[in-house]
């Protein structure tokens, strides 16, 4: 009987395949890519229509040979690489290295990696598509030409060991930006007032919102005095209730940014380690007597359609778990962002019938929940929406109006499975509060008037989630490159992450001051969204890859040429601290790293001795009462330990509070929490706990 080589990228992927198929198949393992441009060299013949130079990479010659030998006894070879242009490029550096007559049908596809889905994929194989793989050709000599081109210049004027890249400088450029707002923002002041209200079920609280039927804003504390005046002898009454049935519908599945966001919100992971665990549970786990089996559908997608069978399945499960009232007329079906590739799904389970419970003794922690989250928001997605019973109360005040309002889930539809989280900043602002029953025209009692001061907040830093949503919206890159361009600009020391925030460090503002003085395509988020069009184009077969690198090189040529000649060469002076190195004498200097400041010996070589940089706060140790500083953990995770270590131990992962708590006057420390700021008191037998305002 004829026999088939099957190519996958992983010994893990070619493991969960082997054993859906018979013993006809071989499957192996190319471990990714084995051909690609030269690091030595530019690699591209700009002379000669950028013809590229591929070659077999350094390493990867046992490989090439193993495979070879296993084309050679096979008698049909099918390449099944991940279905996108990374895969198809795969695929055809391998024709091209085994051989393989690339007009010939040796390509297979497939999304999940189930024995259905690879049983269907092995009848059904296509030829390699040519176009796709010149849209990945495309992305991969331009970033080349402008890696190997720009970079160079930023090592003569700047710093060795820079690099700049397409969506990394554009990344570096957004986080700039954000920073140069924070620091050029204006604070303006702002007061709100809340009415307690005494009516004959009970009180509530309701925020001043209009004067004269115009919205309020009091921006001074005279003002707010007039206001207080103006209450003073008023009657408040009930001027409205209006109550309604509200509609909250589900969010769609996972795509590739959707599940970066949520995880990090949810679960506190970064997208790379999100889409580490995401390419283990797309690979295969071995589940028990089902054997070694691919739990989620491919996660590089920005796709959110999803096939009917999985909608089938859903519904099954559903209404069986559930009731049928917990399932939408219609089987749900959402719309993708622009040109998203929809051959592929959303980010889903392979099977809904494998609850994250059932899981659970064959996954790791991490694992268990990010299968969790993924199969939580699959399920909801395909539930009915839920029903809010909305109750709105308007209470006059002479020429005034306060509101407040009230919502309670009549059905929880699809909140029974998964309630989406939201970034800081972007929680809805309730106008009062609302727990008793009145009705309109009731008098109210006055039981207080509570004013407060505040001041308007810069825009937050970028998150590394709201950076990939960031990069999403703009079309920035593509869902294979938000986590790797996020973790180069911190690897290059571009930018540092402070907490969960992103900050840039003064080489990444010199570095982007310069591209957006000399290269403004390269950081030109218009542009760089432009070309991502563009390898859409190609992808479809209606452009010429090389008519896009032609209309790119041209002007940027000429601006490598002129910034050679205009720029002059970029002092970065380190800051010199009080530290004394205790191997050469030596004052030590302030660097940034990829997780913020350090300390380092300015006679690097010779002697290369750093120290982390101690930032003391205000509170002090609770064990032997000397200062508390921040500290990092080897990934970078602040926390917060006595400075006298290692003479005293104490260490604190939460921000320690700068008084002592009001009850048993232990040690308070600030958590964050969906439900904003708290003190909370580390003394298990006290457990005071008290939003930060109120305790303000």
């Amino acid at each position: 009987m004829a026999k088939t080589l099957v190519i996958v990228e992983s010994p893990a992927k070619a493991k969960s395949i082997s054993k859906f198929l018979s013993k006809q198949y071989t499957v192996k393992a190319s471990m990714g890519h084995l051909r690609d441009l030269p690091k030595s060299q530019l690699g591209v013949d700009i002379e000669h229509d950028f013809e590229p130079k591929y070659i077999a990479i350094r390493g990867r010659g046992d490989i090439i040979k193993e495979l070879r030998s296993a084309a050679k006894a096979a008698d049909r070879i099918l390449l099944a690489s991940d279905p996108d242009r990374e895969g198809e490029a795969i695929a055809w550096h391998l024709g091209y290295l085994l051989g393989i007559d690339t007009n010939s049908k040796c390509r297979i596809e497939f999304h999940e990696i189930t024995k259905p889905a690879i049983l269907a994929a092995v009848k059904q194989p296509r030829q390699i598509d040519t176009h796709r793989v010149d849209a990945q050709q495309a992305r991969r000599i331009l970033d080349r030409l402008v890696g190997y081109q720009l970079s160079p210049l930023l090592w003569r004027k700047v710093k060795k060991g820079l690099s700049a890249g397409r969506v990394q400088s554009v990344a570096v450029r957004l986080i700039c930006e954000r920073e140069e707002e924070i620091r050029n923002f204006m604070p303006e002041e702002y007061w709100s007032l809340a009415a307690q209200l005494q009516a004959a079920g009970g009180t509530f609280s309701a925020k001043l919102i209009k004067k004269e039927n115009q919205k309020l804003v009091i921006s001074s504390e005279k003002e707010m005095k007039k206001v207080l005046h103006d209450l003073d002898q008023e009657r408040f009454l009930v001027q409205e209730v209006r109550k309604r049935e509200k509609k909250k519908q589900p969010t769609p599945p996972f795509t590739t940014s959707t599940l970066q966001q949520e995880a990090f919100r949810k679960l506190n992971m970064s997208p790379k380690r999100t889409m580490m665990l995401a390419q283990q549970l797309y690979e295969g786990i071995d589940i028990g007597k089902e054997g070694t089996v691919g739990l989620i559908t491919y996660m590089r997608t920005d796709s959110v359609k999803i096939s009917e069978i999985a909608q089938a399945e859903a519904k099954e499960w559903i209404v069986e778990h559930y009731s049928a009232e917990y399932y939408p007329p219609e089987a749900r079906q959402y719309t993708s962002k622009g040109r998203a590739q929809e051959a592929h799904e959303a980010v889903r389970p392979t099977s809904v019938q494998r609850t994250p419970d059932f899981l659970k003794a064959f996954l790791s922690r991490d694992q268990l929940r990010l299968y969790r989250l993924i199969w939580s928001r699959f399920l909801a997605s395909q539930m009915s929406a839920a029903l809010l019973d909305t109750l709105t109360v308007d209470v006059s005040a002479g020429q005034y109006l306060f509101r407040a309002n009230a919502s309670t889930v009549r059905f929880p539809g699809y909140l029974a499975v998964y309630e989406e989280s939201q970034d800081e900043g972007n929680k809805e602002n309730e106008e009062g509060s609302l727990s008793t029953q009145v009705v309109q025209g009731e008098p109210l009692e006055r039981l207080g008037l509570q004013e407060k001061q505040h001041f308007t907040e810069p825009p937050a830093r970028y998150s590394e989630a709201s950076l990939v949503r960031k990069m999403e919206d703009e079309g920035i890159g593509r869902p294979s490159t938000y986590a790797p361009t996020i973790e180069t600009i911190q690897t290059r020391g571009y930018v540092a992450k402070e907490g969960k925030q992103l900050l840039p460090t003064e080489l990444g503002e010199i570095v982007i001051s310069l591209l957006k003085e000399n290269f403004q395509d390269i950081v030109n988020l218009e542009f760089t969204a432009n070309f991502e069009e563009k390898l859409d184009e190609i992808e479809e077969g209606s452009l010429p890859w090389r008519t896009v690198i032609h209309e790119f090189y041209t002007p940027f040529a000429q601006s490598l040429e002129e910034a050679e000649e205009k720029i002059g060469k970029v002092q970065i002076e380190d800051k010199v601290s009080d530290e004394i190195c205790e191997n050469c004498g030596r004052n030590m200097v302030i660097k940034m790293g990829r997780y913020g400041k350090f300390l380092a010996c300015p006679g690097f070589p010779e002697c290369r001795n750093t120290k982390p940089l101690l930032e003391q706060i205000e509170t002090k140790c609770p064990k032997c009462g000397n200062p508390l500083v921040v500290r990092r953990s080897k990934k970078g995770r602040r926390f917060y330990g006595c400075s006298t270590y290692p003479e005293c131990e104490f260490v604190s992962w939460e921000l320690p509070a700068p008084e002592p708590c009001p009850q048993c006057k232990g040690m308070m420390v600030i958590k964050s929490s969906k439900h904003g700021k708290h003190y909370v008191c580390i003394n298990p037998e006290c457990r005071y706990d008290k939003p930060v305002e109120e305790q303000e």
